[in-house]
């Protein structure tokens, strides 16, 4: 196992949005995601301003190294960005490995691909992350190749021949992915050709939306209480109770500050969501900072250039771990929404009102007439029957009287039969 202390920089600006706490937790909990780390301490380090060669000043940084030492640690996860030159500067002045928030992302991702997709995806966003970070760490890097002809010249530098190597080996793994999008874009372009509309669930990793999955398509998809459980995308066809059989889609969670390197290299898994007729945000609505993870989820969704004419209903998730008095409160917000459903997935309460409402997001509002057919009307009759629309059907002297529930689009196509 690997020791690790984990630092939160509370850089104190107009533009902060988080609170130190939350933030320093969600690092904490990011760390614990990697099975072979240990963290053994952690801190929120409050600055005025970042200093630009050593992130933090000179105080804080032998006050740090002393910690370090002392606890025999290993490595340092800084949950902010760190420069390249910072991260060398730190690394020789603690005489540790140091890894900022994108790097520690990178590996989880890492260690969770099982996809061949999956391991493409992370290997090139872990490339395109750390072609930016050459920098002269070490002399062998500042050494030159000699170059052509007699007289020679200044040659390349070492740093330009692993900046080469990593274009070389970026522009390898780019083809490889491109197959991978062919065939997923095949297989999509399959289920376009059966007409199940497609469902995805959105949301900040660990609001349960592989719990809600598992719940509702009695599949064993990984969800466990941890940031990133699932990384590759995961359908299920879902028999709605009063609706069309639908095609349900899991994907990876966001977070904030997604590495742009990962938002491009998963881009391919992502873009399952664009071609959804539905799109079901699952949001933690226990978490002290829900709203503020909902904002970074629609910023991903925007970025990925999701339609706004595509449905999209907030699934408040894990009701079950809010006090009595919040949960009336959230309960009467929900209910002055037309878009917004509480549930929880681990209890099932809410589940039968969330499959209403996408059925209704699908097909439009059920509602309830009385059909006269004639004896001649056989077709109608018996297509009514094949597609359960009846409720109650009472013989007349010319015909049937028919009870049926439908929607606006079922009672277009039944003018047509």
């Amino acid at each position: 196992m690997t020791r690790a202390l984990v630092l939160h920089p509370d850089i104190r600006s107009d533009g902060q949005r988080r609170a130190a706490g939350p933030a320093y937790e969600e690092a904490v909990a990011l760390a614990a995601a990697l099975p072979h780390l240990e963290v053994v301490g952690g801190t929120v380090v409050r600055l005025p301003r970042p200093h630009p060669g050593m992130l933090f000043g000179s105080g804080k940084i032998q006050e740090l190294a002393e910690w370090i030492k002392r606890d025999e640690i290993a490595l340092v996860l800084i949950d902010g960005p760190v420069s390249p030159i910072q991260q060398r500067n730190l690394e020789k002045e603690w005489k540790c490995k140091v890894l900022d928030r994108t790097g520690l992302i990178l590996e989880i991702f890492s260690d969770r691909a099982a996809t061949r997709e999956g391991v493409l995806q992370v290997e090139m966003a872990a490339l395109s992350y750390q072609r930016t970070r050459l920098v002269r760490a070490w002399t062998h890097l500042e050494r030159q190749r000699g170059g052509l002809g007699f007289v020679g010249g200044p040659g390349e530098t070492q740093i330009e021949a692993d900046r080469r190597a990593i274009d070389d080996q970026l522009v390898r793994l780019r083809r490889q992915l491109d197959k991978v999008v062919k065939t997923r874009n095949l297989h999509r372009a399959a289920r376009a050709k059966v007409p199940f509309p497609i469902v995805a669930l959105v949301g900040y990793t660990n609001a349960g939306k592989s719990t809600l999955f598992n719940r509702l398509t009695g599949a064993d998809v990984m969800a466990k209480d941890m940031l990133f459980a699932t990384l590759d995308p995961t359908m299920r066809s879902v028999k709605l109770p009063d609706g069309p059989e639908i095609i349900l889609s899991d994907t990876v969670g966001f977070i904030s500050d997604l590495p742009t390197e990962l938002v491009a290299a998963f881009r391919a898994t992502l873009e399952e969501v664009l071609a959804a007729q539905v799109i079901l945000h699952v949001r933690d609505i226990s978490h002290a900072e829900s709203a503020l993870q909902a904002a970074d989820v629609r910023d991903i969704l925007e970025s990925l250039g999701t339609s706004k004419e595509v449905p999209m209903i907030e699934v408040w998730n894990k009701i079950d771990r809010v006090d009595e008095e919040r949960r009336e409160t959230l309960m009467n917000q929900a209910a002055r929404s037309d878009n917004t459903m509480v549930l929880s997935a681990v209890t099932g309460e809410g589940l039968d009102e969330l499959l209403a409402t996408v059925s209704e997001a699908l097909e439009g509002a059920r509602v309830e007439e009385t059909l006269e057919l004639g004896f001649s009307d056989g077709k109608k009759r018996a297509w009514l029957f094949k597609k359960g629309f009846v409720l109650e059907e009472r013989q007349t002297e010319t015909g049937f009287e028919i009870d049926v529930r439908w929607t606006q689009k079922d009672s277009n196509q039944y003018k047509d039969v």
